[in-house]
């Protein structure tokens, strides 16, 4: 149905006297709002948001997309995403709602699909059922559909979810899978387009790094044997991980023990050998910044990345179950990452202690070092005496130190 010809001729669509202005395609225009009833719309699978839980759902089924046959059962089965991945936010939005109405207006498609307002939607969807009586969703309409217009709806979407002063609540991970499906996978986007679609709330760089990041989750799940599995990212808690992971790699410049650091970084993460991941690969970190132990840290633990990539070949695809209840009732091999990491980290940190007085010294001479004298002219006699003491004790200091260093 279209929602601007028959969904008016049959009084599902009703206009108001509002108007909201939008941008599309570097034109902005003022368009009506509508009062559409709710039996009319559907939800947009290719919400951002839930990207991690339509993967999950996707992978659970054994489908390669969902079913709109049944608009009332897909509609059930995405309102089920909304709700889990933020139940907060959506009793927040609801409650709000029922004590003053929708103050927002929502975008949709003339089909009914829903491009902006997917969790009024919902809210909309439960206080409809609660009291028994016909909701209308407050939208406005564009004359678009999204097999012709993918790209200028997206460009939209990312605009009104992130450039119209709302916070975005995205989970980490979902936001990651949206930036590769829009920039790496699909190539839908530039990374200037997409800075530019979220109106500049982040730089260039930062998207990039992001891509980065989103690059290294593909990775990692092509890693464990679950390509493209992206909820298997969200449910392990990997933005942190990623993050840290980046980092490291960026300090390391040999290609190999690049390669290599990263799937000994892989292999820890399916194995969780401690209980917060997060802290834990953070301490790797610690040993990949020191160029000197990094090398010998990852051939000692070559065999176990070995036998990690071994378990995982066992199964044809890894699914949560498969990790958590196989791979990682391996306790042997999870104590023995963990007690080499722990050994090379408390050298990393005996080399940290030992290079610390170099460093508080380079420290202190560059400190000493952006001194302006010429202004030591305006100085009162009074101000250069202050100073000359304290010079009088950096001095002492300095003997003292070369007294130690001459033992």
């Amino acid at each position: 149905m279209d929602l601007l010809k028959e969904g008016i001729d049959n009084k599902c669509v009703l206009a108001t006297t509002l108007t909201k202005k939008l941008s599309i395609d570097n034109h902005t225009q003022t368009y009506t709002i509508y009062k559409i009833r709710l039996d009319q719309l559907y939800y947009n699978d290719q919400n951002d948001r839930i990207a991690t839980w339509i993967s999950q759902y996707k992978a659970e089924n054994g489908i390669d997309r969902l079913d709109m046959d049944n608009k009332e059962q897909y509609n059930r089965t995405i309102q089920s995403f909304i709700t889990d991945s933020n139940p907060e936010a959506l009793k927040k939005t609801q409650n709000n709602i029922e004590l003053i109405g929708q103050q927002e207006p929502g975008v949709v498609l003339a089909d009914g699909r829903i491009i902006d307002g997917n969790r009024r939607f919902a809210c909309l969807r439960n206080l409809e059922q609660k009291t028994e009586q016909t909701h209308y969703f407050d939208a406005v309409i564009l004359e678009h559909d999204i097999a012709h217009n993918v790209k200028e709806i997206k460009k939209m979407e990312l605009w009104l979810q992130h450039g119209v002063d709302k916070a975005v609540d995205y989970n980490p991970i979902d936001r990651l899978v949206g930036i590769y499906n829009d920039i790496v996978e699909n190539k839908l986007l530039t990374v200037r387009e997409y800075y530019i679609s979220i109106n500049k709330t982040q730089s260039e760089a930062d998207i990039q790094r992001e891509v980065e990041k989103a690059k290294l989750m593909v990775e990692f799940l092509e890693f464990i044997n679950a390509p493209k599995q992206f909820y298997l990212a969200r449910t392990m808690n990997l933005s942190e991980s990623l993050k840290d992971l980046y980092s490291m790699l960026n300090k390391v410049k040999d290609d190999d023990i690049r390669e290599d650091l990263k799937n000994n970084v892989f292999a820890q993460l399916i194995m969780a050998p401690v209980g917060d991941t997060n802290r834990y690969i953070r301490k790797i970190g610690k040993i990949a910044s020191n160029t000197r132990l990094l090398d010998d840290y990852l051939s000692e633990q070559s065999q176990l990345v070995e036998k990690v990539c071994d378990i995982v070949e066992h199964y044809p695809v890894t699914t949560e179950r498969v990790i958590n209840e196989q791979i990682r009732a391996q306790k042997e091999l999870q104590d023995n990452f963990s007690h080499s990491t722990e050994k090379w980290v408390s050298k990393a940190d005996g080399d940290t202690s030992r290079n610390r007085p170099a460093h508080l010294a380079e420290k202190a001479y560059e400190m000493l070092d952006t001194i302006d004298t010429n202004i030591f002219k305006k100085m009162s006699d009074i101000q250069k005496d202050d100073i000359r003491k304290k010079l009088d004790l950096i001095q002492q200091i300095i003997d003292s130190i070369r007294d130690e260093l001459d033992v």
